[in-house]
């Protein structure tokens, strides 16, 4: 499985943004960007984008492609394919605390998707899909401490504390995902290629 390696907090100051959940992220000063391109804007965007989700090129260009060619708001499709990553799902019901933990939990087995076990972090959550952690996993503190405290963040998404489950109500929309990116400039800077 491909992913970054590289110094998360060092492109985190780069890019302007805690893309990376983590609290000292950003303790060094952010990188001042100095007045960039129409292209520079849009690859930064683009960089961003990526970093948030943790995919790199080729699986990042495929969705913004399927995307761009799709019928439907390119923004809000764009939204909705890397939203309905199993590892960003996981993230976002808070079993995992960042996504790299998410996706080391689906990597390790630990979730089932309507009661069968998905091992894939790109694996696409359909809307009314149960998300759950496996019986033998509740038993580890520091997952089922991650799920109960944790507030759920978006409105598109439902979990159930008691029973370790979480589900996908309805697709999202770009303006509800909270991250800080410029959806349109990342969907320009892929259009002229």
């Amino acid at each position: 499985m491909a992913r970054y390696m590289g110094p998360r907090f060092k492109l985190a100051r780069h890019l302007g943004v805690n893309v990376f959940n983590h609290p000292k992220a950003l303790k060094r000063g952010v990188k001042e960007h100095h007045k960039l391109s129409e292209y520079g804007e849009q690859l930064l965007e683009k960089q961003k984008l990526k970093a948030y989700y943790g995919v790199l090129e080729k699986q990042f260009s495929k969705c913004v492609h399927q995307a761009l060619k799709a019928k439907g708001k390119s923004e809000d499709l764009l939204v909705q394919s890397l939203e309905r990553r199993l590892d960003n799902v996981v993230y976002r019901l808070g079993f995992g605390s960042t996504l790299r933990e998410a996706r080391q939990m689906v990597n390790h087995g630990h979730i089932l998707v309507n009661g069968s076990k998905v091992d894939i972090p790109s694996y696409k959550v359909n809307v009314g899909d149960v998300i759950s952690l496996r019986e033998k996993s509740r038993k580890i503190t520091a997952y089922a401490d991650n799920f109960t405290n944790s507030l759920i963040s978006v409105d598109y998404m439902e979990k159930d504390i008691n029973s370790f489950t979480g589900t996908l109500t309805r697709m999202p929309k770009a303006e509800e995902v909270p991250i800080e990116v410029k959806f349109t400039k990342v969907l320009e800077f892929y259009s002229k290629h």
